[in-house]
């Protein structure tokens, strides 16, 4: 296959293994926009509002913690299926759920889909990826992953703006009335199943990781895809890669935590949990919220939060062309100090009693342009690159445990934490936390632009 060819192939792949990124990002932001809705329907106190919200976060956790073995035992693509059609049910079952408990199940069940995904399709993608656009193509997860929350937050602001427009109906008794207008919350977490659906149908059209099709023994149909991707001599070379580092490695959890590889642990865990402690999930989940304190109407503030997402994509787009030329961690450690600097100046502007609106908006579209271009774009890039192929599976588990754990308890507690000590006490505390995940990537994280996934393993290997 002629070079034009080969990329349509590789960017065909990677492009339906990110669509799990678009749903993860609509998993969790269709939340923002039904939050204060669910809240006064079903009389939830804060902190039962955080269970709300975190229901999914637990559910996360769960899949996290089964993807890597479920990945490494029968492969990247059926686990990717399986958590679509998690993603299906979830979104059916949040739209007809009878009683708050029965939503707080199925959320559930949308976030052992998610927990999934977040293991699986940046693996996928980065196990078929040449080195010198991996970078690129791994961070379509993240471009997935902020376009759904887009999605989201644009399919939550239409959906309020029909209901709003609509609720003078006569005929308001039917079911279609109850979903689009008198708790239009249920057609919120619904729309999820478009996207569901259309990853469930792609996925059957995809062939599984050439990599973990070689550690399974099908070297031949391993050796094959490679070959369809770089071309027989690159495709050659990488395969003998691939053996000697099999060659070389146990497979086994506890290989993680031996020299060398426990710092490649170190940095994935450190990643994932300040990745979640950036105050990010806590303006993705409780946005409307937040601005809402800052004096915007709801209405607006759906409409306000659909522009940050736009924002958030615009520069998730400028770190993916970024990203294999100037390399991670100028992206990663840069970014992230113009983060602190955004948190620090939100928290300023909360401390009023009577806090500009507009002005909030503005420090939160830098914020969020900031932590796009940096932690959010390398992320999902850098994790799976740094651990070998047969422990990589269980590797990006125990890192997305880590992000999802973390997620959890953020989501759960910001609710309650900004209502004890106050808005602009929330934004000191993320912008503390970021300093300090700014001193250590500075310190722990290497650079990895345009190595092998083979070659990336040498730099945590320990000097003999």
């Amino acid at each position: 296959m002629n070079r034009d060819g080969n990329f349509r192939y590789l960017a065909l792949v990677c492009v339906v293994a990110s669509l799990g990124g678009l749903l993860f990002g609509f998993d969790t932001a269709v939340i923002s926009g039904t939050v204060g809705m669910v809240e006064s329907q079903f009389g939830l106190s804060k902190l039962a509002l955080g269970w709300f919200t975190s229901s999914a976060l637990v559910g996360c956790i769960v899949g996290a913690l089964v993807a890597g073995g479920l990945g490494d035992k029968y492969g990247r693509r059926p686990v990717l299926l399986g958590a679509a059609i998690l993603f299906f049910l979830s979104a059916l079952g949040s739209t007809v759920p009878p009683s708050f408990t029965v939503l707080f199940s199925v959320r559930i069940i949308g976030g052992i889909g998610v927990g999934i995904a977040s293991v699986m399709s940046p693996l996928y993608i980065s196990e078929f990826s040449p080195p010198q656009i991996r970078g690129r193509l791994v961070a379509l997860y993240q471009l997935s992953i902020v376009t759904g929350i887009l999605l989201a937050y644009f399919s939550n602001w239409m959906l309020q703006h029909y209901s709003m427009h609509h609720m003078e109906m006569s005929a308001g008794n039917g079911f279609l009335y109850k979903v689009l207008v008198g708790e239009v919350w249920r057609s919120m977490f619904g729309m999820e199943m478009v996207p569901a659906l259309l990853l469930m149908f792609l996925l059957l059209f995809v062939p599984e990781s050439p990599r973990w099709l070689i550690q399974a023994g099908r070297r031949d149909h391993g050796k094959l895809i490679l070959e369809k991707i770089s071309g027989n001599k690159v495709a050659g070379e990488e395969f003998k890669e691939i053996l000697r580092s099999l060659d070389e490695e146990q497979g086994r959890v506890r290989e993680l935590f031996r020299p060398g590889l426990r710092t490649a642990l170190l940095v994935a865990v450190g990643l994932s949990v300040f990745g979640q402690l950036t105050g990010i999930n806590a303006v993705i989940y409780y946005g409307p919220e937040i601005l809402k304190q800052a004096g915007i109407q709801f209405g607006n503030a759906l409409q306000f939060q659909t522009i940050l997402g736009m924002i958030n994509l615009v520069f998730t787009l400028l770190a993916l062309s970024l990203i294999d030329k100037l390399g991670r961690r100028p992206l990663l450690i840069g970014g992230m100090a113009m983060v602190v600097i955004a948190l620090l100046m939100a928290g300023l502007l909360f401390v009023t009693d009577n806090p500009d609106g507009m002005l909030i908006v503005i420090v939160l579209g830098v914020y969020i342009a900031c932590i796009a271009f940096s932690i959010c774009a390398v992320i999902w890039v850098l994790t799976p690159e740094i651990f070998p192929n047969r422990v990589r599976g269980r590797a990006m588990s125990i890192a997305a445990f880590s992000n999802w754990g973390t997620n959890t308890m953020a989501a759960y507690l910001f609710p309650w934490y900004v209502a004890s000590f106050g808005m602009h006490v929330g934004f000191f505390t993320f912008g503390a936390i970021c300093l300090v995940a700014t001193l250590f990537f500075w310190k722990y994280v290497p650079e990895t632009k345009g190595k092998s996934l083979e070659q990336i393993e040498q730099l945590f290997r320990p000097i003999s």
